[in-house]
């Protein structure tokens, strides 16, 4: 009987693992960091860019001040896609505003964090580190999901 309750354990844990393992995610204090994923890129191409759900559950904003992981890119910024007199213009800002219980959306069209000069082109199925800094929440150790280019990127953080 000690045998089977054991081996059902097992089956339990290997579940619970797998089931965090597809959320993704990551948690700082009161923020919770939804998804962080890239879309993979051809070889030559000197140009990525990172997308996540950032959730604050807490009773204070935060503010997302930069991206580091200096083998991944020579420059890592946070930038925005601004209209500029009709026309779509992405620009660098200096931080991405997390409102106190609410959330910041990194997505395409919007706030993302550009890798600048990659070192290698990002392959579809990694797992890649990246460390974003906050204002309160400090450094925290995230990793990047390389997904498909075609990637339907609406639904990967719906729900979150």
């Amino acid at each position: 009987m000690k045998s089977f309750v054991n081996r059902i354990a097992m089956v339990l844990l290997g579940a619970c693992s797998l089931v965090a393992a597809q959320a993704h995610e990551f948690k700082a204090g009161k923020l919770e960091i939804h998804h962080p994923w890239a879309r993979a890129t051809p070889t030559g191409a000197s140009t990525g860019a990172v997308y996540l759900k950032i959730n604050n559950a807490g009773d204070q904003a935060d503010t997302l001040l930069g991206a580091s992981n200096p083998a991944l890119a020579e420059r890592i910024e946070i930038h925005n896609h601004v209209n500029d007199q009709g026309v779509m213009r992405m620009r660098q800002v200096d931080q991405v505003p997390v409102p106190a219980k609410g959330s910041a959306l990194l997505a395409p069209g919007g706030f993302h964090i550009m890798l600048i000069n990659l070192k290698k082109p990002l392959p579809q199925g990694a797992n890649l580190p990246l460390t974003l800094r906050f204002a309160k929440a400090g450094q925290v150790k995230v990793e990047i999901k390389v997904e498909p280019v075609d990637v339907d990127a609406a639904g990967l953080h719906a729900g979150h």
